[in-house]
């Protein structure tokens, strides 16, 4: 069963792979490993999301350990309840979700007090072996399980982006999946100057009209035409738990992840002059580009959420963006926010007057591949072998993540998967379409013959 283990979280099909037995021996061995006195649990909308949770709590509470039930909503709440209340009165917070995985799978994602990363290396390892033990850390006295309202709160937190020009009303299509996002978005949008075009804002587990994954494209088919069919000025989307988002320009195309990422940078450092910025290896440099001509620091950083959040504290960073539509912000504890990038790119639009297309038009100058995948048997021999080719004559060759070689007119990343025989290449061109081509057919023929 120790398969359910993964680099950042727990996750598995539920019943075979993930049952409410597991459910409970995590719940026990996360609260002796935090040796904790107050967990605070959520979860999402998936259909097994109940009995999981229920037996997630009442492993916590065999320890002694009570329980702040947060109730069904997006996985940044967890964030926050562990961010707010400090490491006096929360020990840390688990949140019952597998993300946008398809709708059988069901899992966990674990936060230390004050909403400090808890991935591989820091802490879900031992948690692993706590669960593998299967001890009893039996407590003279169960622990309690309370019921709170963080949603008020959490709310008004959000809210603190939103900056909208009453007089400049915006009409946004909004897909949510039949994830979480549609139950708190009404009370999120109270008040402001905004309509909403709804899609699939009713939480349903089954998630009945598509993966509630908006980075697969055909996920974003029906915001893409609900926009242009409505004239909206926005499409956003919503992953399943919420810490997720991705947007649609007024015309129905996709504003790639970074690119956003760019946009929430040029808002946040008008407020933070001088502000540092986090992008992961496989981001355009056009987004680099963007921070430093707003007079902010750029700095590149391995791609996943612990050592962004913990590259946020190191750098003092005002934020970090991930190409995969995950954005972390230093005043919201450090943390990836769906809501909060929300609101910011809202507002940028409301401020600026101007239209997504032509915000994010001039970022869009450059050449990207996106990310590709490949089945090899030897990651490690593809990583060499490519910096043996290109590394002499490069410009620079980093190894932040995997590697990332710089030719001049173009660049690419390399990256092994941690889970799989697998390597991940992102490889953009500054100069033309043909390049990107080009380049993309000569790095990928070293790949397959490595």
């Amino acid at each position: 069963m120790a398969g359910i283990f993964k680099s950042y979280d727990v996750r598995g099909i539920v019943p075979t792979q993930l049952t409410t037995g597991d459910a409970y021996k995590i719940g026990k061995a996360t609260a002796a490993y935090l040796k904790a006195k107050v967990l605070a649990v959520g979860r999402d909308a998936r259909i097994s999301g109940p009995d999981l949770q229920a037996a997630l709590m009442a492993g916590i509470t065999s320890t002694g350990c009570d329980v702040l039930e947060l109730g069904m909503g997006p996985t940044p709440i967890s964030y926050f309840a562990a961010g707010s209340l400090g490491a006096k009165k929360c020990h840390g917070a688990v949140q019952v979700t597998a993300s946008h995985n398809p709708s059988e799978y069901g899992g966990f994602k674990f936060t230390k007090a004050g909403a400090l990363p808890m991935s591989h290396g820091q802490g879900l390892e031992e948690v692993e072996k706590l669960f593998l033990k299967d001890e009893p850390h039996l407590a003279g006295k169960a622990g309690k399980i309370k019921k709170v309202n963080f949603w008020p709160a959490y709310y008004k937190h959000c809210r603190r982006f939103a900056d909208l020009d009453p007089k400049r009303p915006l009409k946004i299509a909004i897909d949510t999946g039949n994830g979480v996002m549609g139950g708190h978005l009404a009370a999120l949008l109270k008040g402001l100057p905004v309509k909403t075009v709804p899609l699939y804002w009713k939480p349903d587990g089954r998630f009945p009209n598509h993966e509630a994954n908006p980075l697969k494209a055909e996920n974003i088919v029906d915001l893409q035409k609900a926009v242009v069919a409505k004239k909206c000025d926005l499409g956003v989307a919503f992953d399943g738990d919420g810490d997720r988002v991705a947007f649609v320009d007024e015309t129905g195309a996709a504003i790639p992840g970074d690119i956003a990422g760019a946009l929430m940078a040029q808002a946040l450092l008008k407020q933070n002059k001088g502000g540092t910025v986090l992008y992961d290896v496989r981001a355009t440099r056009a987004l680099a580009e963007a921070v430093q001509a707003a007079g902010g620091r750029a700095v590149e950083t391995r791609v996943g959420h612990s050592h962004i959040k913990a590259g946020l504290r190191r750098e003092k960073a005002v934020m970090a963006a991930e190409l995969s539509g995950h954005y972390y912000f230093r005043d919201f504890y450090c943390s990836d926010s769906g809501e909060t990038a929300f609101f910011l790119i809202l507002s940028l639009i409301s401020r600026s007057g101007m239209k997504p297309s032509e915000l994010a038009g001039p970022l869009m100058r450059f050449h990207h591949s996106g990310e590709i995948n490949f089945e090899v048997h030897d990651a490690g021999k593809v990583l060499a072998a490519a910096e043996a080719k290109y590394g002499p004559s490069a410009k620079s060759v980093s190894k932040v993540d995997g590697v990332s070689i710089d030719m001049g007119s173009w660049w690419f990343n390399l990256r092994m998967s941690n889970t799989e025989p697998v390597v991940r290449l992102n490889l953009e061109s500054t100069a033309s379409k043909d390049e990107l081509e080009s380049k993309k057919r000569e790095v990928s023929t070293l790949i397959e013959s490595a």
